[in-house]
């Protein structure tokens, strides 16, 4: 645990008191290049409409791995030093000038988008693909550390959610923007890829009415976990003919929506050979290299409507994420490991493995 020099006193309830250090633990990418460092810097300080939160459940995404690895992502898009991580909950402590929507003491998630409200996009609804956005993590410092501050118009209040579940909420967008693109109530639904937001898009759809739900993966793990989370049919994309079994499974017609989650080019071949004629394919999973389509004869002869997903819509998006919540959807069977911030390089492991869903790191713990 980091000593701090000073401590100053600030309030974070109505019935208790919190010491502040000037100093904090952190997980900092600190040159380009594979590794990071679990470090001391300082705690930084909120200026005009900005908050300062101690962090209390920090979740890893596939994000954080590119940037631990250092691949070509990583080298084009993040500038060292750097803290990662940005799938964040925790207790506001302290409230710059300005800020008047946030009290001391709520708990928060944050929208990691940070975009500049002025452009073309922003002004137009679409703030998800500012012109000038940038990522926390990535292009700010992030949440792997013990305490962050963030612009007030990004912080999220969820006073009613465990800080597990609130942290969970950035990337359960994802999954709602790429379910809730489009109607699915009555619809069949095919999810290629049960990383944690192919899992959490399963539920969404189930939630949302969709007539019948269909999962793929190549980890037996994460077909147990899809299972768990309401998919009506799992199958092994190792082990069976994919677009086959889903055509099969909804009368030789093919799925309404395909939601392509993994990032493979043959799960993306396999998608849109096996959604039906005039229907919809919503794309979240990234490609590591460039990928070959046949446009004519995957797309345009078939009809499709092809939504390329990034981030969430700022902030409909959130109010569909709390909703599903608050109505009971369970995010508890995607949380597979918890680990104290020390322990990321294990956390980072079992991630790049894909021997888990949802890995937290815990900052506060030792």
């Amino acid at each position: 645990m980091v000593e701090p020099v000073t401590r100053e006193r600030d309030e974070v309830g109505p019935e208790q008191t919190r010491e502040i250090p000037t100093r904090m633990r952190a997980l900092v990418k600190p040159v380009p290049g594979p590794g990071a460092v679990l470090t001391d810097v300082p705690v930084p300080d909120p200026g005009p409409g900005e908050v300062l939160i101690r962090l209390e459940a920090v979740s890893v995404c596939g994000t954080d791995i590119h940037i631990e690895q250092w691949d070509a992502w990583a080298a084009a898009n993040v500038v060292t030093p750097r803290i990662f991580g940005h799938e964040m909950a925790g207790r506001v402590v302290r409230l710059g000038e300005d800020v008047t929507r946030v009290a001391l003491g709520q708990r928060v998630a944050a929208e990691t988008h940070l975009v500049d409200w002025t452009c073309y996009q922003c002004r137009t609804g679409r703030q998800h693909v500012c012109q000038h956005y940038r990522i926390l993590g990535v292009h700010a410092d992030g949440a792997f550390a013990q305490y962050i501050v963030l612009p007030e118009s990004n912080v999220w209040i969820s006073d009613t959610l465990p800080a597990e579940v609130a942290a969970l909420q950035e990337p359960m967008g994802n999954a709602v923007f790429s379910v809730f693109v489009e109607e699915v109530a009555g619809q069949s639904v095919a999810v290629l890829g049960c990383g944690p937001i192919g899992l959490m898009s399963i539920a969404i759809a189930k939630r949302a009415g969709a007539r019948r739900v269909i999962a793929t993966d190549i980890r037996s793990e994460r077909l147990e976990l899809a299972e768990r989370m309401g998919a009506d049919v799992v199958l092994d994309a190792g082990a069976v003919d994919v677009v086959e079994r889903i055509r099969a499974e909804t009368d030789g017609d093919g799925a309404d929506v395909v939601l392509e989650m993994s990032g493979s080019e043959s799960a993306l071949h396999q998608g849109f050979a096996a959604v039906t004629n005039g229907g919809r394919v919503s794309l979240l999973g990234t490609h590591a290299h460039p990928v070959t389509l046949d446009v004519s004869s995957e797309i345009i002869f078939k009809a499709l409507r092809v939504y390329g997903i990034t981030g969430r819509r700022l902030f409909e998006t959130w109010y569909q994420t709390r909703a599903l919540l608050e109505e009971g959807l369970d995010l508890s069977p995607i949380i597979t490991h918890r680990f104290p911030l020390s322990e990321y390089r294990q956390a980072f492991d079992l991630v790049a493995a894909g021997h888990a869903g949802k890995v937290v790191l815990l900052p506060q713990e030792d």
